[in-house]
This record gives C-alpha cells, structure tokens and sequence, in this order.
C-alpha cells in the first residue's frame, strides 16, 4: 500500500506492533526509517500506532520520531 501512494499524500496511518503469531509491523517501520534515510520519507499527515503491546508500540513511536515523522500513542 505505501509503494502505490510513493508520490501522494497519506492523510493517517494507524500501526500496530502486534499482527499475529510471530509478525509484527516492524518491516513497514523499517521500510518508512530507510526512506527517511535515503532523503525520501514518505509524506504521512499522522501516524497513530495502536497496540496492546506498550513496548512494541514504545519501540515503533521511537524509531518513526527520530526520522521526524508525526507520531502519535493511540490508546483507549
């Protein structure tokens, strides 16, 4: 979904860490920092991550707000 928007604008982008079994969301967030690296992040308004795992989503909002991306804790 992120490669099909490469050139727009992604209004929000809601996260979670936790995504079944073994897999986490943690190659998306590698796939955002790279691009950040490289000079071309993404063009995201807000990232919301949500997850029921406080380090798991502590460990996404750190790494995605080093890049300067608008992250923001999703909690109920």
């Amino acid at each position: 979904m992120l490669q099909e928007h490469r050139d727009g604008f992604i209004d929000e982008l809601w996260l979670d860490h936790d995504l079944g079994g073994d897999d986490s969301i943690m190659p998306v967030v590698t796939l955002l920092e790279e691009a950040a690296f490289n000079g071309q992040p993404f063009h995201i308004g807000a990232i919301f991550v949500h997850s029921a795992n406080p380090i798991g989503a502590e460990t996404v909002v750190r790494v995605l707000a080093r890049w300067h991306y608008r992250v923001l804790r999703a909690v109920a």
